[in-house]
């Protein structure tokens, strides 16, 4: 591999940061029949643990595995789709004889299913062609129990199933689960009051039905230990200052990281050092790539929620969001049409909100705020 900072899913143990001990954990716990929900904010890579994971011997070797992520599904019909095809993307490198005790399970929709030109079945179900979904969801279920090796399930943003019409998915789901003795599930998710809604409300159909881990950020040590190292294995040297600023400066969010050291690798000649003052020209680099589709973004935003977004971007982080300080230092409108705006920004997941401090989401958005703006 040319560059050894991944910006783009799963690319072996050699270019996985740490998590040493998540992994040992994790494996412990899956391979000792135990669900988990696995909980952190986004870009902390909660989905790439998820796959080295499922890379150990001890569970690559004896378990069918399967990840599906929910994040743009909006129905139970979305789910339904969604799930069977990951099911069957990741059946295909199995062999026939499991790709093909799959499709026969899952009768309702069979006749949808293609191949292509070397015979390999295709997930090519349109929405619309999952007439009943309950049917195709018990039908993906009964395979699952009946798969010839045990079956890890991984549903990422989890909690997005709290926002079907369908209200009584949790408890849909949990029935299912619940009879399951050849399939174990991971839940993760990012948006930690919904998740532990889920999971840890006794009204909820979830309620101490599995493991909860939350996912911190990895370590600066360990973090600069992995930096250093690739930069050496390519005969290139780094000032460690270099990591822990960016590490600040993206409050210690994996992805971004990545993402600037990535193009601070290839800007690094052999045999050269990687400098502090390289950071913010890259950065630019990284906005400057972006400029429109914020300008887009930004444009198409109702005025309040622009107004709002900005001035939490201006700030970074937001405690009392409709409080009379904040509303009066960025003209806001008015504390009700400000606590309206958020609740926009929330659901189109251009702001986050932990312990009822907010801030930007896209950190990167937030930082050409900056430039713009200031």
């Amino acid at each position: 591999m040319n560059n050894p900072f991944v910006t783009n899913g799963y690319a072996g143990a050699k270019y996985f940061c740490d998590r040493e001990k998540e992994t040992k954990n994790i494996v412990q716990m899956l391979t000792n029949e135990n669900n988990l929900a696995l909980i952190s904010p986004r870009r902390l890579g909660k989905t790439d643990l998820i796959y080295h994971c499922f890379a150990q011997p001890e569970i690559r070797d004896k378990y069918h595995t399967f990840v599906v992520d929910i994040y743009s599904t909006a129905s139970v019909r979305d789910f339904v789709n969604l799930l069977g095809k990951a099911v069957l993307d990741s059946l295909k490198s199995k062999g026939r004889q499991s790709w093909e005790k799959f499709i026969n399970a899952v009768s309702s929709l069979r006749q949808n299913i293609g191949f292509d030109m070397n015979g390999y079945p295709s997930w090519s179900i349109g929405i619309g062609e999952i007439e009943n979904p309950a049917v195709s969801l018990d039908e993906i279920f009964s395979y699952l129990e009946s798969a010839d090796k045990k079956c890890l399930v991984a549903i990422d943003e989890f909690q997005q199933i709290t926002r079907y019409n369908d209200k009584n998915i949790e408890a849909t789901l949990r029935t299912y689960i619940q009879k399951c003795t050849n399939t174990h599930f991971i839940f993760s998710g990012s948006q930690r009051h919904l998740m532990g809604a889920i999971f840890t409300s006794p009204s909820r159909p979830f309620f101490q039905s599995v493991t909860i881990m939350n996912l911190p950020p990895i370590a600066l040590e360990k973090y600069t230990e992995f930096v250093v190292k690739h930069f050496e294995e390519a005969d290139k040297s780094i000032d460690k200052q270099v990591i822990s600023c960016l590490y600040e400066k993206f409050d210690s969010i994996t992805s971004y990281m990545q993402r600037i050291m990535n193009l601070l690798f290839v800007r690094t000649p052999v045999k050269g050092t990687c400098t502090i003052d390289m950071i913010d020209s890259t950065i630019e680099q990284l906005l400057d790539f972006s400029s429109d589709t914020y300008e887009a973004i930004l444009y198409q935003m109702p005025e309040k929620q622009r107004d709002l977004l900005v001035s939490i971007a201006l700030e970074g982080k937001v405690k009392n969001i409709s409080g009379g300080e904040f509303v009066k230092k960025h003209k806001l409108l008015s504390p009700s049409s400000v606590l309206s705006a958020a609740k926009g920004l929330l659901e189109k997941d251009f702001i986050t909100q932990d312990r009822n401090i907010y801030s930007v989401y896209d950190k990167l958005f937030e930082l050409w705020i900056k430039r713009m703006y200031k």
